[in-house]
């Protein structure tokens, strides 16, 4: 078993491999950038990695597969993540990467390069101290945080062939609680076509676009159900063209949260089912749910079950909580294949200004992390 003194030995390079991998921006937005950063993290995982078998995968942006033996006959560990981050190019020069009062900070540092850089550790050290485990497969795709169009096949039909996920998203909150459950996401536009008019010279020949949005606006937050965690956002509107014409276009982005598949399909439905009030006008329903739901399944108990005895093997007490985000997790979830997400590491500030991680948690995690492969 791998200790957290174990770890700890580790935590300098870790830190360094960490510093160049937020130093290598990459937006999901700038394929050159992440694919960059991917034939970087092929080089160290190389270089830590020992006798894996390393693949770069084209797509958005460039995904990379890491391939570990094992010593049993038994299916391989997926380790999922991803390297792209919403943080635009230029903004290391005003959130450089820094070591400061116990944090590292920098943009991605928590979400999640530091995932990246304990599960290559993990690995090093289970390796460096002959560690039998299964085969683990390592997956860090490049368009997570903008839906996983072009990594989803990938991340599933890998999540088949695997006994179990773990899930290098950080940890919830300060206490590194691993996530157990996670909203499934669905994103709408909702077009509306009237009639123009002159506002002030023939408004009674014109069917407001505007009017009509603003009313369905209404429906559709009356579909929201805190009980159940289900959630409908219309959170961009726009239309019209001046305020003296009766608007003949408008349409509003809406975000829908679910907790369950059961209720994914039943908004679905009730999002289609839009109807106007006023006959002059058309309603137009695109998009869909597009990242189903985690939820906390046996298989997902079981797993979090053994991360516990893990860690109260090294001393932490590891638990659980829900999140309303998503995670390529919900993907393989969603298969039936046992999921565990939020291994990666302890901090907050994701996405924002903040972002930073606690670095007396690196080695904990890592530890975690390596005792839990080798204890599947």
């Amino acid at each position: 078993m791998i200790s957290v003194a174990d770890a700890r030995e580790h935590q300098e390079v870790l830190l360094s491999d960490l510093k160049a991998l937020v130093e290598i921006e990459s937006p999901s937005s700038d394929k050159s950038s992440v694919d960059h950063l991917a034939e970087f993290l092929a080089s160290r995982l190389e270089y830590h990695g020992g006798h894996a078998q390393i693949h770069i995968a084209e797509g958005f942006g460039n995904h990379v597969q890491a391939d570990f033996p094992g010593v049993s006959e038994s299916k391989p560990i997926l380790l999922l993540g991803h390297i792209d981050t919403v943080w635009e190019l230029g903004t290391l020069k005003q959130m450089p990467f820094r070591v400061a009062d116990g944090r590292a900070w920098g943009p991605g540092v928590l979400d999640m390069k530091g995932g990246i850089a304990v599960a290559i550790h993990a690995m090093a050290l289970l390796r460096e101290h002959k560690v039998p485990h299964a085969a683990v497969r390592m997956l860090f795709v490049s368009d997570e945080e903008v839906g996983s169009h072009s990594s989803r096949a990938i991340t599933e039909r890998l999540a088949l062939e695997s006994q179990a996920v773990l899930v290098l998203e950080p940890g919830q909150g300060l206490n590194g609680a691993v996530k157990t459950e996670r909203k499934g996401v669905g994103v709408y536009e909702i077009r509306v076509t009237g009639e123009a008019a002159h506002a002030g010279v023939e408004p009674g020949k014109g069917a407001s676009a505007i009017h009509e949005l603003a009313y369905q606006v209404g429906v559709l937050d009356g579909f929201t159900d805190p009980h159940r965690g289900l959630t409908v956002n219309a959170g961009l509107i726009r239309g019209g063209t001046r305020s003296n014409v009766i608007a003949a276009e408008a349409w509003t982005e809406v975000d829908v949260r679910i907790r369950t598949a059961a209720d994914g399909r039943a908004i679905d439905s009730k999002v289609r089912g839009l109807r106007p009030r006023n006959d002059r006008c058309r309603i137009e329903v695109t998009g869909g749910i597009n990242r189903p739901p985690m939820e906390r399944t046996d298989k997902v108990v079981a797993l979090y079950r053994k991360a516990a005895e893990v860690g109260r093997s090294l001393g932490l007490k590891i638990d659980e909580l829900p999140t309303g985000g998503g995670s390529d997790g919900n993907f393989t979830a969603a298969l039936g294949v046992p999921t565990l997400d939020g291994l990666g590491v302890v901090g907050e500030g994701a996405h924002a200004v903040n972002e930073s991680i606690l670095i007396d948690q690196l080695a904990p995690r890592t530890a975690l992390l390596a005792g839990l492969i080798a204890a599947l």
